[in-house]
């Protein structure tokens, strides 16, 4: 069974087909995320990704906001998402079944040991997160809203605008701050940062806290099919 795996993110929407073991058996292939970014508008994008990349038998995606049984309840992208059974909009229109999860988690899934208490966090556009614990996912974790400072939120200090803002010497100094917060609050064993702006980090990190490759955003999306 070959598996589409899609991650949608904030700039790029990036795909790649695994074989049944997780492994990526074609090259990655991305395009620009639009504005707006309307649920057909990206089915479209996932559609022509899928046609060079050739024949698969399922599909996982990662997007970014809260899934619930393939139903979007969150999103940044459009208002349209809200509400939108993204699962079957994408199986009718491909012919495949589909399974969908928030991107941080399935990043996580692509990334965790399975040993204890792990955290990953995402810095792209916004901030993602997700909890594991002994390998099994903690559902619908959204830090991304968690106040911070100067009444701001970790998305408000972290996400895309505030690096651009600000610079890279102050957002990594948040970042500091933001890491020994949740540590505090999880006391977790280990911790990855990834997504885009993962490359801006500089901060001299502990060896539980590591910044993991992008590409396991979408190798996660094998463990959506592990029932």
């Amino acid at each position: 069974m070959n598996t589409l795996a899609i991650d949608i993110g904030g700039t790029g929407i990036k795909a790649a087909i695994l074989d049944s073991n997780g492994t990526a058996i074609t090259k990655r292939l991305r395009q620009h995320t639009p504005r707006p970014a309307p649920p057909k508008r990206v089915i479209e994008i996932i559609s022509s990704l899928s046609q060079k990349l050739g024949e698969f038998d399922r599909i996982s995606v990662g997007f970014p906001g809260v899934v619930r049984s393939g139903q979007v309840l969150t999103a940044h992208l459009d208002p349209a998402w809200i509400g939108f059974q993204f699962d079957t909009a994408l199986c009718e229109h491909l012919g495949k079944p589909v399974r969908v999860a928030n991107d941080a988690d399935v990043q996580g899934l692509g990334t965790i040991r399975g040993d204890g208490v792990e955290l990953v966090i995402t810095l792209g556009t916004g901030f993602g997160s997700s909890l594991f614990i002994d390998g099994k996912l903690v559902p619908n974790l959204q830090l991304a809203h968690q106040p911070f400072r100067n009444d701001q939120t970790y998305e408000q200090s972290l996400g895309n605008a505030a690096l651009l803002e600000r610079g890279a010497q102050e957002w990594n100094a948040d970042l500091a701050l933001v890491l020994k917060n949740l540590e505090a609050m999880f006391q977790f064993k280990s911790a990855y940062i990834g997504g885009g702006n993962a490359v801006h980090v500089t901060l001299e990190l502990p060896d539980h806290i590591v910044v993991s490759s992008n590409i396991n955003g979408l190798l996660g999306g094998i463990a959506l099919w592990r029932d």
